[in-house]
């Protein structure tokens, strides 16, 4: 299937890598990827049968949508180097706001999926919630064509709405990944690996598709079990930081610990 619009993506990294290949793959032409080093820009242009560019200066502006696909705090700077009077600019993230490409053109917006990345998966984008916002009716009509073109789960949402999507995957996904990392070093003093929770994880994980998560709350903070906790806090008491996360995580869950003396 071939589509008229021309996409220039600014940015390589992971998000960056999976949506350009999502696009790609559903026909549209990917004119150029720009990124800072010429080389991260090569290898995706590559990919996706694009010019590489390093020079922001030389991007072209025959392009109907250009895409920011860049780290948060670096969004605003490269905006504020774009003059593309009527085009789309977009940029991809959950939590800035989109007010910040209003100088590099009238019609702009914010094209949030509601994912975590890497350049080595490949992301199912037809799966993958994508959340649009548009400053204007006209942009956000081809927006939500644009992103349905990839995606089954689209949503139009404000800016307030999108930063509080963001903020409950922070806790969805980058604290419940910590919380990964932390099991795994916990087992790790005594030569035991994580895969020994990962049947544990993975059905955590599925309970929820069904039911709400505060219903399948499970652990000796909602049984009210503070002799285990008691005897948890005893085995943190080296570790600080992790004693005094464990208590807040089971007051929030329902309970405060006993402190260990």
């Amino acid at each position: 299937m071939e589509f008229k619009i021309k996409i220039s993506i600014i940015g390589a990294g992971n998000l960056a890598t999976q949506l350009g290949l999502a696009l790609h793959n559903e026909g549209y032409l990917i004119s150029q990827v720009y990124s800072r080093s010429q080389k991260n820009a090569s290898i995706l242009s590559k990919k996706l049968k694009a010019e590489a560019i390093s020079d922001i200066k030389k991007l072209s502006s025959d392009s109907t949508i250009y895409i920011i696909a860049v780290k948060d705090d670096a969004i605003e700077s490269v905006a504020k180097q774009l003059k593309l009077k009527d085009k789309i600019v977009i940029h991809t993230s959950g939590s800035v706001s989109m007010e910040v490409l209003q100088k590099s053109s009238k019609n702009y917006g914010a094209f949030y999926p509601l994912q975590t990345f890497s350049k080595e998966k490949q992301s199912n984008f037809k799966t993958i919630p994508i959340c649009i916002e548009a400053n204007n009716n006209n942009t956000s009509t081809t927006l939500q064509y644009f992103a349905k073109s990839i995606s089954s789960n689209v949503k139009r949402v404000n800016s307030e709405q999108r930063k509080k999507i963001h903020l409950a995957a922070v806790f969805a996904c980058n604290f419940s990944n910590h919380m990964y990392a932390i099991a795994e070093q916990l087992l790790a003093k005594d030569k035991l690996s994580l895969d020994l929770l990962k049947p544990l994880i993975e059905e955590t994980a599925n309970k929820i598709k069904e039911n709400k998560p505060s219903k399948v709350q499970t652990g000796p903070a909602i049984r009210k079990d503070k002799n285990t906790m008691d005897a948890h806090l005893k085995m943190l008491s080296k570790e600080k930081d992790l004693k005094k996360m464990y208590e807040l995580i089971s007051k929030s869950i329902g309970i405060s610990p006993l402190r260990s003396k």
